[in-house]
Parts: structure tokens; C-alpha cells; sequence
């Protein structure tokens, strides 16, 4: 790997481990404040909803900077989330700023390894990018569990400065001003991204009409990028199995720790354990995959997210902590081998067919939806009185289907279209060909 790949992971860690940790401090925020159960479950699609609202406009804005100082500005952005937060700004309202950062900081994230890296490395890199994303979840879960855990948020809010009256008076709030420092490190290694000489796109701003004209001049240009890649053969593949794949993770989070509550009698400390038992089996998942898995093979792995749907149904069955140590693993590592291949497919045939921060883009898109859609569906069913076992029962049963239509529509490519498939795997196994 080129050396500025590894300062990239750096990055990637420090903001990824504050983002998961808040996530936590935020439930508890909540939970402290005598918050409803859908107030709580509405973080995550709060979370979503700018890579919503802004995906034909970030993609554009990482292609015409230099990727590593988009990444500072975004890393930015998430800091006055944090501070919102602290300063008594609801915590949902918070949260979607933190939002704002992220749905800015993926599209460069993930659009320079497609600058940096032939395409025969992409599949590895995305499991290095994977496995260390989903360690920092895993680190980032058990950290905000324990900052606002009885032990170390007592010690935190000992501490007196003297003359200083900070206002700091609960454990959540004492979290968040720990997890500062660490946005802050992100964006240190930020300022040390090398530039990788590819060729910035400018975003067409005429400077002769209004700044609202001007971005929405934009979208007619994320529309048909959008379209390109639901058109093509491979990439829509991949494109709908990422998108199914990221809906789910963003609400496992949530889900794993309602079903801990309701199955195990958790607290939010000892809950937030079990989500990072199940990112552990998805960072696992991910490194296997990035060492066993070509490019082209990507497809052939779409019966483990059908496997994913009757894992997440079956948690239902589960009691004990002994039995859901390695459930959880399990259901996390198949997640992982899946993602990995296909997020570097994606990846692979977006830079192709329109640059590497719009691809992105299109793909936060896709899969912020879906995890809007599937949140808000598990928050309306919460919110209608449906139990925890009945919500996620409804969520694994759907996401197996989906899928199972989702490898039914690569079959009925492969017997359509044979030509262009083998055309398009031809591509993705030679670096010359790679954008």
C-alpha cells in the first residue's frame, strides 16, 4: 500500500471512534432526560438525513477539492455537533449536524482510495478500510458505554477547575467533552493526506446566478450519475446489496440494544458491549474477505445476506449471553465478508463511469435511504406499541427477502445480458482498465 493510504486509515479511525461513541452518549442524553424509546430510535435516521438531503451536492464538492481537505472541514462540522450537544441543543437536532459532517467526510473517504489505488487493490484496501472502521465502532461503542457508565463518569465529573464554572453536571455531558479531543486528532491527520494528483472535476458554479441556482443546477448532473450506476449491469448489483447491507448495520446499533434490554435486562454500559461483539464478527468478516476475495468474485456472496435476515430473526430465540456471544459474531462476520468485495466493486465501477466522490455519493444516497426507510419504520412500529421481538422479526424477515430479490435480479442478468457482464468483469480484473 502507498504510504499515504495508512494516514488515511489514521484519520478514518479517530473520527469513526468519536462518532460511534457519541452515538451512545446521545441514547443515554436521552434516556437521562426522560426521552420516549422513539426519540431514541430516531438517532439513527437523524444521523441519515443529510446524506440525504445533501447527496448531489457533496459528491461534486469532494471532486473538486483535494479529498483530505474536505476531510478537515467535515471533521469540523462534527465538532459543532458536539458542542450543540453540550450546550443544551436537543439532542436529535445535535446529532443531525454530526450528520451534516459525516454525509461531507464519506464521499472524500472513500473516494480517494479509488485515486490512490489500482483497482486490484481495492478489495483489500476496503477490508483494511473496513476492518479499522469497524474496530473504532467496536471501541467507540464500549468507550461512550463506559464514559457514561456510573464508574468513570463519577470520576470524570470530580474533577473541579478552580474559579471555572463549566456547566457540566451529567455523565453525557462529561462524555462529550472527552470525545472533542478526538475529532480534533482526526483532523490532525487530516492536514497530512497527501494530494493524489488526480484531476479535480470543478462543480459548473456560474458565477452570474444566485447560490441557491447554483446547487440546484447540480442536481440534474446527481441524477444521472444516479442513473448510470442503477443501469449498469454490475453496479446496480452491488449498488442494491451495499445499500440493503448499510440499512441494516445503521440499525443494528439500535436494535442490538433494545433486544439486550428487553432479552438480557441491559443497562446502555453493559448493552453497548454486545454491539461491539457484533462489529468485532464484522471486522473479522471484513479481513478474512479483503485476503480471500477478488473483485470479480463479489457477486457470488449475496446467500450470506440472505443468511444476514434469518440471523437477525433468530436473535428473537435468544436468552442467554453465552448463546449471544457467538451469535453475534457470527451474524456480524458474514455481514463483513459480503460488504467488503462488494463495497470495492461499487467503488471499482463508479470511478469508471463518473468520478470517484459523486460514485460515493450516489452511494450514501442509496444506502442513507435505506437507512431512513428501515429506521423509521422500526421507530413508527415502536412508537405503535410493537415489541422489540416483533420489530426485529419484521426487520430480518425483510431484509432476507430483498435480498433473495436481489439475487434473483443478477441471474436474470446473467441470462440477458451475458455479454456486457463478461465485458464489465473484464474490466475489473485488469488495472490498466481501472478509470
Amino acid at each position: 500500500m502507498k504510504r499515504g493510504f495508512y494516514t488515511i486509515m489514521s484519520a478514518q479511525f479517530f473520527s469513526s471512534l468519536a462518532d460511534n461513541a457519541l452515538f451512545v452518549t446521545a441514547v443515554e442524553l436521552l434516556k437521562s432526560d426522560g426521552a420516549a424509546e422513539w426519540q431514541r430510535a430516531a438517532l439513527v435516521p437523524m444521523f441519515a438525513l443529510f446524506y440525504v438531503v445533501l447527496a448531489p451536492f457533496v459528491g461534486a464538492f469532494a471532486d473538486s477539492r483535494p479529498k483530505g481537505e474536505v476531510m478537515l472541514m467535515s471533521n469540523t462540522i462534527k465538532v459543532v455537533g458536539c458542542l450543540m450537544m453540550l450546550f443544551g441543543v436537543h439532542p436529535l437536532l445535535a446529532y443531525a449536524v454530526v450528520g451534516l459532517g459525516a454525509a461531507a467526510y464519506s464521499p472524500a473517504k472513500y473516494g480517494i482510495l479509488t485515486e490512490l489505488l489500482p483497482a486490484s487493490q481495492l478489495v483489500k484496501a476496503n477490508g483494511w478500510i473496513e476492518g479499522l472502521t469497524i474496530t473504532s465502532i467496536i471501541l467507540g461503542v464500549l468507550l461512550g458505554g463506559q464514559l457514561v457508565g456510573p464508574n468513570l463518569s463519577a470520576w470524570l465529573l470530580s474533577f473541579d477547575l478552580p474559579f471555572v464554572t463549566t456547566g457540566v453536571d451529567t455523565s453525557a455531558e462529561a462524555a462529550i467533552c472527552l470525545l472533542i479531543p478526538l475529532y480534533a486528532l482526526a483532523a490532525w491527520f487530516n492536514k497530512r493526506i497527501p494530494y493524489t494528483g488526480a484531476a479535480l472535476i470543478p462543480m459548473r458554479l456560474d458565477s452570474e446566478k444566485t447560490m441557491a441556482r447554483n446547487l440546484l443546477a447540480l442536481v440534474p448532473d446527481f441524477w444521472h450519475c444516479n442513473q448510470r450506476l442503477w443501469h449498469d449491469k454490475l453496479g446496480q448489483i452491488s449498488l442494491a446489496t451495499t445499500t440493503l447491507f448499510w440499512g441494516v448495520s445503521g440499525n443494528l446499533r439500535y436494535i442490538v440494544l433494545a433486544w439486550s434490554a428487553a432479552a438480557l435486562g441491559y443497562t446502555t454500559t453493559q448493552a453497548s458491549s454486545l454491539v461491539g461483539v457484533v462489529a468485532i464478527g464484522t471486522a473479522v468478516g471484513a479481513v478474512v474477505a479483503s485476503m480471500k476475495m477478488r473483485l470479480d468474485h463479489a457477486t457470488r456472496l449475496m446467500p450470506l445476506g440472505i443468511a444476514m435476515g434469518c440471523f437477525v430473526v433468530a436473535m428473537n430465540f435468544i436468552d442467554n449471553l453465552w448463546l449471544a456471544v457467538p451469535f453475534l459474531i457470527v451474524l456480524g462476520g458474514l455481514g463483513g465478508f459480503l460488504v467488503v468485495p462488494m463495497n470495492a466493486l461499487l467503488q471499482h465501477r463508479g470511478h469508471n463511469l463518473m468520478g470517484a466522490g459523486r460514485s460515493i455519493a450516489v452511494q450514501n444516497l442509496n444506502e442513507q435511504l435505506c437507512i431512513l426507510g428501515l429506521g423509521f419504520l422500526y421507530t413508527f412500529s415502536t412508537g405503535m406499541g410493537l415489541s422489540a421481538f416483533g420489530a426485529i422479526t419484521a426487520f430480518g424477515a425483510l431484509v432476507g427477502y430483498v435480498m433473495w430479490l436481489i439475487k434473483l435480479w443478477h441471474e436474470h442478468n446473467h441470462k440477458h445480458h451475458r455479454e456486457e457482464l463478461a465485458r464489465l468483469m473484464h474490466i475489473a480484473r485488469n488495472d490498466d482498465l481501472h478509470g
